[in-house]
């Protein structure tokens, strides 16, 4: 073998090697990310604080869907048990022209009893990272320093994350119930929110 072919297999050897290194390493990291979830998953961290926020789900027709009900329900819950003074919901519009995620939640929480001025509303985000953007906003406005995270189980440690990365403290409120009984179900909503944290860890849009 010339020194030229000795040369060019040893980088090709060496290249190989960074290959498997950073596939390892990003294995390491996914797996990591997915103990996280399934430890939060099962942590009601429910306390007094200023605030429960409500993240959307899906609205049929000014009606909140299934999901997003127990949702709401369980923040009502968490609302009539004293833990904050104010409830925000959370969600844009999607593809309908005429209601929001948010406004739909608000409008739900208002016909269980919850006065108008403990409810506010957040109406323009389209994803998670928008919606934590908006409520940091909006609890800075208000002078609201921390927060009960309401979502589904998989969900809150992405939720949690992406809302004390504005600044907002965080205690994580799983609706109860939202915890899969299929195994390969698990695994998929825990894949997906791994790969979903992992991307906007790096910047990528969720």
């Amino acid at each position: 073998m010339s020194a030229d072919s000795a040369d060019r297999a040893g980088r090709k050897h060496h290249v190989i090697w960074l290959v498997v290194l950073a596939i390892a390493c990003l294995m390491a990291w996914f797996g990591t990310v997915c103990v996280h979830i399934l430890r939060q998953a099962r942590s009601d961290e429910s306390r007094p604080a200023a605030a429960i926020v409500v993240f959307g789900a899906a609205e049929y027709a000014g009606r909140p869907s299934p999901i997003y009900r127990a949702r709401l329900d369980h923040a009502y819950a968490l609302f009539r048990k004293g833990l904050a003074p104010v409830v925000i919901t959370t969600g844009g519009s999607g593809r309908d022209p005429t209601f929001t995620e948010g406004g739909v939640g608000r409008d739900y929480l208002r016909s269980l009893g919850v006065p108008d001025s403990d409810l506010i509303a957040e109406t323009q985000s389209s994803d998670t990272e928008q919606s934590a953007q908006r409520v940091a906003v909006i609890m800075r406005t208000n002078g609201l320093r921390n927060c009960l995270a309401v979502s589904d189980a998989y969900h809150v440690f992405r939720v949690k994350q992406m809302l004390e990365g504005e600044g907002v403290t965080a205690y994580a409120a799983p609706r109860p119930g939202s915890l899969p009984h299929s195994f390969w179900e698990r695994s998929f909503l825990v894949g997906r929110e791994a790969v979903s944290y992992m991307l906007w860890r790096v910047g990528f849009k969720v």
